[in-house]
């Protein structure tokens, strides 16, 4: 099982950025397992800075509903260790030369958590869902390209599309919901009220769910019947700190067993022998982005030269350095830095006090006597919004308060829990500004978070970004299957994004992750650490608790 499978396929909002192209480093870097053999028992304990939305990982977008949706549910695909498409609940399948036709074989000895055999009708049922209009899903348009979906057999599954589609495999990590249990909430509208959502999900993936109280904690156990396997890790343990400092006094403490480290606590806060001995400490290329976002309806940020002028007001190499103390590196658009898609010839926004100045003058702002800009008569003063815990964001927010100030902007600066934050304010847009990140996934079509079509309350597009250009370079580089036609399309769209700067493409964070020294069977590769979740095993001797 491959635990970061959906965060790598699909776009979701970030909260502590996700693994990727990199090799492992610090502290003990790779642990083999030598002699050890790996045994059976234990329970794991994760930090989550925040709490999950839902607990059908199809009708969410963020992080932490992922992290846990994706030890219960299987796609029909997933990524291996070097980011490579292999069979999950697929055993195999062909795709048509003209990319029109694709046919999946099912693997036939899978089972929903409950005892019921998993069938073809149940992946069809999964399209219907994602599709429904009546489904809060921002996943549609990974599958508006198809017209049908049929059931050739209980285990044979064909999909036929309109229009040649480049993730037409890769869209089907999906995970698959069972039809028996949900069909007649999709039915009537009402998903979200659907006990699989809070109190009783059933997947095919190698936990259960055990138990979670609301804000605190999420209990998943080991899945004897699961299919590849019974996983070795007996129970996982996912509890919700939405704060970064007292998930490091956690750490310090031995009482969580994985967690994300911030750069001070990686690099300042963690060389000493005795937290050495503990964890181990891992570094790699993030596959997320962090970005200072606008709300594009409001016609002050609709203005670019306004958007410009906020670029160019931000010393982003000083920001890198100031917050992730150079764990990362700049951010010039939305395609991961050495991956195909990305350009290496766009070129990042200058820090240019006198440049910025100048836009904002041509843009109507002028000083008043007391030294803010005014336009209209009114002064140009707008809420800065971030998630609570996340110690970088609130770093950077001040910043960005400080950088704007000299400019004679006033930024109020508003921090709020992250499940509130989503629900109150990213999906109703009520903003002005925002800190967050995304993350990307092996594919590097972005449609759903840049196309116009996709400003739907539960669409990614949260900042209402519209660019004709940007909609045809979208759709173009989605609907070829060849790598090489492709290549074209998004490399004119990141300099299209970098003249345009929707959102002020800030940093790429590294990924630093500790995994508790008891714990076995790691083997970091490009896509993260957590790959090969489910071979993962603490030996009898280094076992702490007994799990049920």
């Amino acid at each position: 099982m491959k635990r970061l499978r959906r965060l790598g396929v699909l776009i979701a909002l970030v909260v502590v950025a996700a693994g990727c192209t990199g090799e492992a480093g610090g502290g003990a870097g790779e642990r083999k397992t030598g002699a050890i053999l790996p045994a059976y028992g234990d329970s794991l304990i994760e930090a989550s800075i925040g709490n999950v939305s839902s607990l059908i990982p199809n009708i969410t977008s963020d992080s932490a509903s992922h992290e846990v949706g994706d030890l219960m549910y299987n796609g029909l695909v997933t990524l291996d260790r070097d980011l490579n498409v292999v069979g999950e609940l697929a055993k195999s399948w062909k795709l048509a030369k003209d990319c029109l036709t694709l046919d999946f074989q099912l693997n036939p000895t899978v089972r929903w958590h409950d005892g019921k055999p998993m069938t073809a009708d149940d992946v069809v049922f999964t399209w219907e869902t994602t599709v429904n209009p009546k489904t809060p899903s921002p996943y549609k348009s990974d599958f508006q390209d198809v017209e049908r979906v049929e059931a050739a057999g209980p285990h044979d599954v064909r999909v036929v599309y309109k229009r040649p589609y480049a993730k037409a495999l890769l869209s089907w990590a999906l995970p698959i919901l069972p039809r028996h249990l949900l069909e007649s909430y999709v039915k009537a509208g009402k998903i979200k009220e659907a006990p699989q959502n809070w109190t009783a999900p059933v997947g095919t993936g190698p936990y259960r769910f055990k138990e979670m109280k609301s804000g605190e904690k999420i209990v998943v156990v080991a899945n004897p019947e699961y299919f590849k396997g019974r996983p070795n890790i007996s129970r996982v343990v996912y509890r919700i700190i939405p704060s970064q400092a007292t998930i490091f006094l956690e750490v310090k403490a031995k009482g969580v067993d994985v967690a994300g480290l911030t750069a001070l606590q990686y690099k300042r806060q963690t060389e000493y022998p005795a937290f050495e001995k503990a964890y181990n400490k891992y570094r790699y290329p993030g596959a997320g982005y962090t970005y200072f976002g606008f709300n594009l309806k409001d016609p002050r940020f609709a203005d670019r030269r306004v958007r410009l002028a906020f670029a160019h007001a931000i010393n982003k190499q000083g920001l890198l350095d100031g917050v992730v103390l150079g764990l990362g590196r700049p951010a010039t658009g939305s395609f991961r830095p050495g991956t195909w898609a990305d350009n290496p010839a766009v070129k990042g926004i200058p820090y240019d006090l006198k440049r910025a100045q100048t836009l904002l003058a041509e843009a109507g702002w002028k000083r008043s006597d007391g030294g803010l800009l005014e336009k209209d008569g009114k002064p140009f003063t707008f809420e800065l919004l971030t998630n609570q815990g996340n110690d970088e964001r609130k770093k950077i927010a001040e910043i960005i308060q400080a950088s704007l100030r000299e400019l004679g902007v006033t930024v109020e600066i508003r921090i709020l829990e992250w499940a509130a934050f989503l629900k109150e304010h990213i999906k109703k847009r009520q903003f002005d500004a925002i800190v967050l990140g995304w993350g990307t996934g092996a594919d590097p079509d972005q449609y759903v978070v840049w196309h116009s079509s996709q400003m739907g309350p539960d669409d990614l597009n949260h900042i209402s970004y519209s660019n004709p250009e940007v909609d045809a370079l979208l759709e173009a580089g989605r609907s070829s299957c060849h790598q090489a036609e492709r290549v074209r399309f998004y490399h004119r769209l990141h300099q299209v994004l970098a003249d345009d700067q929707p959102v002020i493409f800030l940093y790429w964070r590294d990924a630093l992750p500790v995994v508790s020294n008891r714990i076995f069977g790691i083997d970091p590769g490009p896509a993260g650490i957590k790959w090969n979740f489910t071979d993962w095993f603490v030996p009898k001797h280094l076992q702490r608790y007994t799990a049920g």
